[in-house]
């Protein structure tokens, strides 16, 4: 199997885990010690810790989760993304609907950046 299909292959099982509701287990199976993980244009969030942290912090303020789903993906070279369709209701944002492009970057099977790509409406800095 070729490296594309490889890593077409784990970005397949990361995001088959996010939409089961496994995104924290998919943290310590697919994010390196050190990854990097930014919203648009806003400073990185350095640390699988700390982004473990910021993930569980969003996770546990959704009020109600109706649906996530990916439209598209696809594999370059070491990066993956993937276009999603999300709907929820979070306690600090209220209801969203929309859809965000996430980049990942992988090294050794692990993803060591992650940028996620969205528009204004839905910016969750209000």
């Amino acid at each position: 199997m070729s490296n594309q299909l490889d890593l077409l292959t784990l970005d397949n099982e990361l995001n088959a885990m996010i939409i089961a509701g496994n995104a924290l287990a998919a943290l310590d199976k697919f994010y390196a010690d050190d990854v990097s993980m930014q919203e648009n244009d806003k400073a990185p969030t350095v640390g699988l810790e700390a982004n473990r942290q910021r993930e569980n912090d969003f996770f546990s303020s959704l009020t109600e989760f109706r649906e996530a789903k990916v439209l598209a993906n696809g594999v370059g070279g070491n990066t993956s993304f993937s276009n999603w369709f999300m709907d929820f209701t979070h306690k600090d944002f209220g209801d969203r609907t929309f859809t965000q492009v996430s980049v990942r970057t992988w090294e050794d099977g692990k993803i060591v950046k992650e940028v996620f790509y969205y528009g204004l409406d839905s910016d969750f800095t209000e």
